[in-house]
């Protein structure tokens, strides 16, 4: 991540998961090196927290798919188990 703020910035909401995270871990190495300016520290603050909301609304909506496939196949598997108890050996 440059540290000058005129540099184009990509657009958050459109990075994955992986380039936001990226960027996540630049912008706090960046912070927690204590030579940045007050103004650019709390610009880059500020693009940290918008970068780790995006990251959580990703990691909470895979979280959620994967509940609903697991649910939905975990609905599958168990009426199959149940079909194979029905029929006799």
């Amino acid at each position: 991540m440059a540290s000058n703020g005129s540099d184009k910035q990509p657009n958050i909401e459109k990075l994955s998961f992986e380039e936001a995270l990226a960027l996540l871990d630049e912008t706090v190495r960046a912070l927690e090196s204590g030579e940045l300016p007050l103004a650019e520290s709390t610009a880059m603050y500020e693009r940290g927290m918008k970068l780790a909301r995006v990251c959580n609304e990703m990691l909470t909506s895979a979280e959620t798919r994967i509940t609903r496939i697991r649910t939905a196949y975990g609905e599958q598997m168990r009426m199959v188990t149940q079909d194979d108890e029905d029929e006799p050996i």
